[in-house]
């Protein structure tokens, strides 16, 4: 099986395609989709979301710590791409890329995303600066962010920032961008159920999906991590750990 073919299955079966349906969108045979299943370990479909290790660590606290990291994402132009359709065309070449870039709170995992023009230090500077306020709408307040060592998080200009904002700045350890996990967790859930969850014919298209899509993550989406509570539920329990009467 061809690997761009390989990868359009990978791609499907992330949204949660069964075989059958994966076979139908791209007129293969069944038992060739099951066998390719198998042979990159997403023959179950419980092997998308696997478990986090026993040995993680999580804040007590919602603002102890931010996760920030940027995924990037080709821009669409000519309709879907390689990873639906299966064909590699000339898009990718020329189309550019767009960077998403992800807030993600430790204790809660209340995330804000954006989709912006690039990851240099002034815009992950202003990025910052409306993660915070979004954060502090819902009563919190902000005392790390942790990144990794990417130029624009070493600039002088972000360091600065931080100061003026009050805020401590961690870096990941050189070699292990498994500190900033629980970030890289949250890209992979938003590419499968956002990015790639669904065929957009433009890239204004699929930044359009991104804020019904995040509302979901956050107000309605279980987590299993949380007890298979939401992340705004979290945020009230651990905002009122006594309960309420409102």
């Amino acid at each position: 099986t061809p690997e761009d073919r390989v990868e359009a299955i990978a791609a499907l079966r992330r949204v949660r395609m069964t075989g059958a349906e994966i076979a139908e969108c791209l007129g293969m045979a069944l038992s060739t989709v099951s066998a390719v299943l198998t042979r990159i370990g997403l023959g179950k479909l419980s092997r998308l979301e696997p478990p986090e290790p026993a040995n993680r660590y999580e804040r007590k606290a919602p603002g102890e710590l931010l996760h920030i990291d940027v995924k990037k994402l080709v821009r669409i132009e000519k309709g879907a791409g390689h990873r639906v359709t299966g064909r590699r065309t000339s898009q990718a070449k020329g189309a550019g890329w767009e960077f998403v870039h992800v807030c993600v709170d430790d204790a809660t995992r209340l995330a804000y995303v954006e989709v912006l023009g690039d990851e240099k230090a002034r815009t992950a500077i202003g990025f910052l600066r409306r993660a915070i306020e979004f954060f502090e709408r819902h009563g919190v307040r902000v005392e790390r962010v942790l990144t990794d060592n990417g130029s624009a998080y070493r600039s002088a200009a972000h360091a600065l920032a931080c100061r003026a904002l009050g805020i401590r700045h961690l870096r990941t350890r050189p070699y292990r961008p498994q500190t900033n996990g629980k970030a890289e967790r949250f890209i992979r859930t938003m590419l499968g159920g956002w990015a790639y969850g669904a065929i957009y014919r433009s890239s204004a298209e699929r930044t359009a999906a991104l804020e019904g899509w995040l509302w979901r993550y956050n107000f309605r989406r279980p987590h299993g991590a949380l007890g298979r509570k939401t992340p705004m539920a979290r945020l009230a329990e651990l905002n009122n750990p006594l309960g309420s009467y409102n």
